[in-house]
């Protein structure tokens, strides 16, 4: 569905060489995980055994019973669609060996051997295994049949491919999970039998979050629980479920009893970011046996949680110090721009909304950094047919209590005077109307740079880019715009960010501000209210920025988008709603895409930029009308 697949990590309750009770524990849990229509389920090491058996493994009542066992799990399991991995010894040419065994369908479709055997402190594996590192292009006999034995094997189903590691493989200098990912593999399965000591569980779970990035993947990690022996070592049990860099799912250790966390994982998403965002092609293709797998079960619901507002951080914690970046990157950058022309004066438009309140601080921030003298900032007011007292006085207030060089130049006469010229009927409120006002500012503004020796701070941000909401040749363009790449959902957070290190006076202001409606206030007011509404004109921008963030980071399709808005945003929005602004969003990101191909410079502050120097390049007359088809319901689900 929409290229998730839903996988699972399972830590059985185990009995130490009681392999009959063990086995039927298993077969349970492969049970009750199809049931939840998981597609590929992992066990720990040695999960058919237990991994404490020791010198037990030497016995051939336990290797007979491992081969009778497993038999016996085949074929109860032949008629499900769950791919599991047991944990089980094999023996291959007089040598035991630690290995993972593929399973679908009543047949095991490879096997892989333990690569690397940890024998230092509390581990001795080398006493009982054989390391399968070098193990390619072999095959085991099992139940007169051969058996794909090695390192070399990875499995395949559609978009999905994965391989198969097992616990010390991991911690290993170069893990066998990056050749895997090098050869394609998106998911990796990771049997292990970790035991616990204080801290070791932050390490672990350190790795499978860590390892999941650098492949671009999914990590699955399922470890031996407290059944394990007791002898000298405890088991935790510890599963965890990570997804490029992110734990998705994660358990709570010591349960006496078996445990199953599952998640469902974006394989769409990942195939996306090592196509577009990753060095990963660049890296050496290694030659692998590749499986192919049976049909896989299907979900019909996603078991996952979708962020409504993903460029804001969840954790208010984090949130501070993504702020705090953000306000650096914009003033660093800014600083280094006024810095390499000549120390000029900082020039901007100021009008009590959000995105102008935001450059006023990076300018300030700016100064502060050269040294220079607020004075040095020439923010002007410039009220016009549709201007309220409310962001009037917010927009003075705030440049008074920075002592900026404030300015106030009314736009009024000087736009009616061009109405005259150009033979526009000033009753008639239509883009003409509205445009006009926006030229005149900019003009005021850049012609006023000329003057004082400065230059022009632009104040537009990214989701006001992605929608081409702003007037060609007016607030569009700037000198150097330091909130190019700042969605509008995150700026209201900056500000407030600002504001919380501010005296209460200024942070006052700057919270009314944050509380103020969008708008670029160019229709007449009334009564002093907000007639004009930016987010009643062109939908919420929550939305938008929801479906900026899935179409550029990860190439989501317009009919995946919706589907993720859908749970995103249920308590919020109906789907009609959705898709009527979602349709808006495609469209107007296609046809104003001239205006993205002339933007000025500014820095990129995350990991979205319109930039066409930089994150985006795109055709200004491509056409948007397969992204409508899919959206219409033409296109195919993913």
């Amino acid at each position: 569905m929409y290229g998730f697949t839903r996988v699972a990590a399972i830590s059985p309750r185990v009995w130490v060489a009681d392999i009959e009770k063990n086995s039927s524990e298993i077969i349970d849990l492969i049970f009750k995980a199809e049931e939840k229509n998981i597609s590929i389920a992992v066990f720990p090491e040695l999960s058919l055994t237990s991994y404490s058996a020791a010198d037990l493994f030497f016995q051939d009542i336990l290797i007979e019973n491992v081969y009778q066992h497993l038999n016996s799990i085949l074929k109860k399991t032949k008629d499900l669609n769950i791919v599991f991995i047991l944990g089980a010894p094999a023996i291959y040419k007089n040598r035991l060996y630690n290995c993972a065994f593929v399973c679908q369908k009543g047949e095991i479709l490879g096997v892989v051997p333990k690569s690397y055997l940890p024998t230092y402190k509390e581990f001795y594996e080398k006493r009982w295994f054989v390391s399968g590192k070098n193990i390619k292009s072999s095959f085991l006999d099992f139940f007169d049949k051969e058996i794909p034995f090695g390192v070399d094997l990875l499995f395949h189903y559609k978009d999905i491919l994965f391989g198969v590691e097992i616990c010390e493989d991991l911690w290993s200098v170069i893990p066998p999970s990056l050749h895997y990912a090098q050869a394609g593999a998106n998911l990796i399965f990771n049997l292990s039998a970790s035991n616990e000591y204080v801290g070791k569980y932050e390490y672990r779970r350190e790795l499978v979050k860590t390892q999941s990035a650098r492949i671009v993947g999914g990590y699955i990690y399922a470890s031996s629980g407290v059944g394990e022996s007791t002898t000298d070592l405890v088991y935790g049990g510890h599963l965890i479920i990570g997804e490029n860099g992110t734990i998705l799912n994660e358990n709570s250790r010591f349960q006496r009893e078996s445990q199953i966390i599952t998640a469902d994982i974006d394989i769409q998403k990942l195939n996306f970011i090592r196509i577009s965002e990753t060095s990963y092609k660049d890296s050496v293709i290694e030659n692998f046996r590749v499986i192919n797998l049976n049909q896989l079960n299907k979900i019909d619901t996603l078991n996952r949680y979708i962020d409504p507002h993903p460029f804001v951080p969840s954790n208010p914690n984090v949130i501070d110090k993504r702020c705090q970046e953000i306000f650096n990157i914009q003033s660093a950058g800014l600083a280094k721009r006024v810095e390499h022309i000549g120390n000029p004066k900082l020039i901007l438009g100021i009008s009590g909304g959000l995105d102008s309140t935001l450059a006023l601080l990076v300018c300030i921030k700016t100064c502060e950094l050269l040294n220079k003298d607020f004075k040095d900032i020439i923010a002007i007011t410039m009220p016009g047919f549709g201007t309220t007292s409310r962001t009037y006085e917010n927009a003075k207030k705030l440049c008074e209590y920075f002592s900026v060089d404030f300015r106030e130049i009314d736009i009024k006469d000087a736009v009616l005077e061009h109405f005259k010229e150009i033979g526009h009927d000033p009753n008639i409120h239509d883009i003409t109307y509205e445009n006009a006002q926006a030229r005149e500012r900019t003009q005021i503004l850049m012609d006023i740079a000329n003057k004082e020796g400065g230059i022009v701070v632009g104040t537009g941000d990214l989701s006001e880019i992605a929608l081409g909401f702003s007037t060609y040749n007016a607030d569009h363009i700037s000198m150097y715009n330091v909130n190019a790449s700042v969605p509008k959902t995150l700026i209201r957070y900056v500000i407030n960010w600002v504001a919380s290190n501010m005296e209460k006076k200024v942070a006052d202001i700057l919270i009314d501000i944050i509380n103020t409606p969008v708008s670029p206030e160019l229709l007449p007011k009334k009564d002093e209210e907000i007639t004009q509404k930016t987010e009643n004109i062109i939908g919420p921008y929550e939305l938008h920025d929801f479906f900026l963030y899935h179409m550029i980071k990860y190439g989501a399709t317009p009919i995946k988008i919706e589907f993720l808005a859908n749970i995103a945003f249920e308590d919020r929005y109906d789907e009609k709603t959705i898709r009527k602004w979602l349709k808006v969003f495609i469209k107007r990101f296609f046809v104003n895409q001239f205006k993205r191909s002339c933007m000025p410079d500014g820095p990129k502050v995350g990991s979205i930029s319109l930039s066409p120097r930089g994150d985006w390049r795109m055709p200004s007359d491509a056409v948007v009308s397969e992204w409508i088809k899919d959206l219409e319901g033409n296109g195919e689900e993913c």
